[in-house]
C-alpha cells in the first residue's frame, strides 16, 4: 500500500509563511495603474502624441489625430472624447487656415 501524504499550511517553514503574510499591496497596485496608462490613453498622453507626431512629421493636427487613429486602429467617433481644450483650439485654428471653418472676428487681431 502506498502511504497518502497530506500536506496543510502548517507543513511551510516559518519564514516561507511570515513572507506570504508580509506581502504589500501598494507595489502590485501601482503596476495595475501603470499598465492601465499604457495601454489606455488619457487626454494628456493623447495630447502628447499628437503633438509629437506634429513636430517631428510636419503634419497639422488634423492629418496627426487621423494618422494617429489609423495606426493605432481607433475609430474616430472614440477620439472626441480625448481631445483637450488646447488641442480643440489648434485643431480649429489649422481648420479656420485650411478653409474648413469661416473665418470668426474673434481669431485674430486686426493688424
Amino acid at each position: 500500500m502506498k502511504s497518502v501524504t497530506r500536506v496543510t499550511i502548517l507543513n511551510f517553514s516559518q519564514s516561507t509563511s511570515e513572507n506570504l503574510l508580509t506581502t504589500k499591496q501598494e507595489p502590485m497596485e501601482n503596476q495595475v495603474e501603470d499598465l492601465i496608462k499604457e495601454k489606455f490613453l488619457c487626454q494628456a498622453k493623447f495630447a502628447q502624441e499628437i503633438e509629437s507626431l506634429v513636430k517631428n512629421n510636419g503634419f497639422n493636427y488634423i492629418d496627426a489625430i487621423l494618422t494617429f487613429c489609423e495606426e493605432n486602429k481607433i475609430e474616430m467617433e472614440s477620439v472626441s472624447k480625448l481631445i483637450s481644450k488646447p488641442l480643440k483650439e489648434k485643431l480649429k485654428y489649422d481648420a479656420i487656415q485650411l478653409n474648413f471653418l469661416k473665418k470668426t472676428t474673434r481669431a485674430k487681431l486686426p493688424l
